[in-house]
């Protein structure tokens, strides 16, 4: 490949990407490539997984083969190479932003002075083990000195990026690099044990790291409504509004507890403007996209959804297994791989989980003084491994969140109506009453209208069909379990 070059032609076509698509699917798709090299009639690109290779095949790759066309007036093809990042932490760059107020005509001619596709559209690999070797420092010097509000351990370097949490990940590298520039505001959301708090902390923790200057507030949102409460009482707002609207980084936890309290998401809905006009970074945990946010007023909801909102999913086995590998090298404690891989093969719902059952090994081993073997782990982790499902979860409250999610009645859900707006919730209502309850298709069946077993399997079938070609579905899925768990909660 050393005798040809595209590189230049490469940088082009990235140009005219970037020009194209918007800068969320940008980022997204195009900041991980790494441009490997060429033969007479082909670039090899780098790409981070096979998930990700398939992908841009299916989006892009036909669409890119014109432009080089058009460019180079032959033929050249897109090969696409995995590069191995585990155990690595992948930092990525982007073009410069545009200034609100550089014109497309500037902002076309400033293209030529750009960095170097290397640099700019490539990513890094730094060992985990090496604080901040992952990016430059943003700032000229660092400090060792802890942030008060923040946990030490929390940082980019501990933590593992696989499929399900690249794209977050990333994001908040390139807002700490660059806070109240690159993605304002964050809203990062996802389901207990993701990791939504280890990068909103992270975040803070290289920004301080890099420039102890900056005025850094991390808080949850309970404490945020405790705090505002005191102030309202001891008439005190001018303070409270100077403690969070003079920041330079805000960080936001569980902002999903500002439904149905009026007074405090009218605060925040100010403070949220002050910050944000004066360019200064803002970041929002969630436990649901913001869409789902139902007691809050259309105009939070909208500055919420301003900015960068990207979904943290469940980790695969790769990097749940990679996971476990870096505790325990952290706890300095031995398992063995094969005892590793038993738990991620067994526990796949989030890294708490994961982090529980390796504890329970390691207290097991320190109390009992054993080593623990693959029977012991089975033995001592057999309830975690078993997995449950929610046995005190009605049919009922499933047909109930259901039915409300697709906006008709639990009715509706057990009639005879067989129009497609019906039937579909229907038969997801049917596949997670499987899914997450004990009861039979038999039962199931019943609860749905006196519908027999058969029915109950050929809903369930329908959907684990569909699951296999609507890419949307699965997301479907977790978002109605996790509303189904948080209803049970409650009731």
């Amino acid at each position: 490949m050393a005798g040809w070059d595209y590189e230049f032609f490469w940088k082009e076509i990235l140009n005219q990407m970037a020009e194209e698509l918007g800068e969320q699917e940008f980022s997204r798709w195009f900041t991980l490539l790494e441009y490997l090299g060429a033969t007479e009639n082909s670039i090899v690109l780098g790409v981070p997984s096979n998930f990700y290779r398939e992908e841009m095949k299916r989006r892009y790759k036909t669409r890119i083969e014109e432009k080089l066309k058009l460019i180079i007036e032959r033929n050249i093809g897109l090969v696409f190479e995995i590069v191995q990042q585990q155990p690595k932490t992948m930092v990525q760059s982007k073009p410069e932003e545009l200034p609100p107020t550089e014109t497309a005509g500037e902002f076309k001619e400033k293209k030529e002075s750009w960095r170097k596709p290397d640099d700019m559209f490539s990513y890094q690999a730094a060992t985990v083990d090496t604080p901040h070797a992952d990016a430059p420092a943003v700032s000229g010097r660092t400090t060792t000195k802890r942030h008060p509000q923040l946990k030490a351990e929390y940082t980019f370097d501990a933590y593992i990026i696989g499929d399900n949490n690249s794209f977050a990940a990333n994001a908040a590298i390139a807002i700490a690099k660059n806070p109240g520039i690159t993605y304002n505001p964050f809203f990062l959301y996802g389901g207990v044990g993701l990791g939504k708090t280890h990068l909103l902390q992270a975040i803070g923790n290289y920004v301080y790291a890099h420039s102890p200057e900056t005025k850094i507030v991390y808080i949850n949102t309970e404490s945020f409504l405790n705090e505002y409460v005191d102030a309202l009482k001891e008439k005190n707002m001018s303070s409270f509004k100077k403690k969070y609207r003079y920041v330079d980084v805000l960080l936001m936890d569980d902002v999903h507890f500002v439904q149905e309290k009026e007074g405090l998401q009218e605060e925040l809905f100010h403070t949220f403007n002050t910050l944000y006009e004066s360019n200064k970074q803002i970041v929002f945990t969630c436990d649901r996209p913001a869409t789902e946010l139902k007691t809050i007023s259309d105009r939070l909801r909208s500055r919420f959804e301003r900015g960068l909102n990207i979904d943290l999913q469940p980790p695969n086995y790769e990097t749940r297994y990679a996971i476990l590998k870096k505790k325990a090298e952290s706890k300095n404690v031995a398992i063995t791989d094969d005892i590793l891989a038993l738990i991620s093969k067994n526990v796949s719902s989030n890294v708490r989980d994961l982090e529980a059952a390796l504890t329970t090994l390691v207290a097991y081993a320190d109390l009992v003084g054993k080593t623990v073997t693959v029977e012991i782990a089975r033995q001592q982790l057999k309830d975690v491994f078993a997995a449950p499902k929610q046995t005190n979860m009605s049919i009922d409250i499933i047909q109930r969140v259901v039915a409300e999610y697709f906006k008709i009645t639990p009715n509706d859900l057990k009639g005879k109506k067989k129009s497609q707006s019906v039937v579909y919730p229907r038969q997801l209502a049917i596949y997670i009453s499987r899914e997450i309850t004990e009861f039979s298709t038999t039962e199931i069946g019943q609860a749905f209208g006196g519908r027999d077993h058969t029915t109950a399997m050929h809903s369930c079938n329908k959907i684990r069909e569909r699951i296999q070609t609507d890419p949307t579905l699965d997301s479907i899925i977790q978002t109605l379990i996790r509303m189904i768990k948080e209803y049970n909660a409650k009731t």
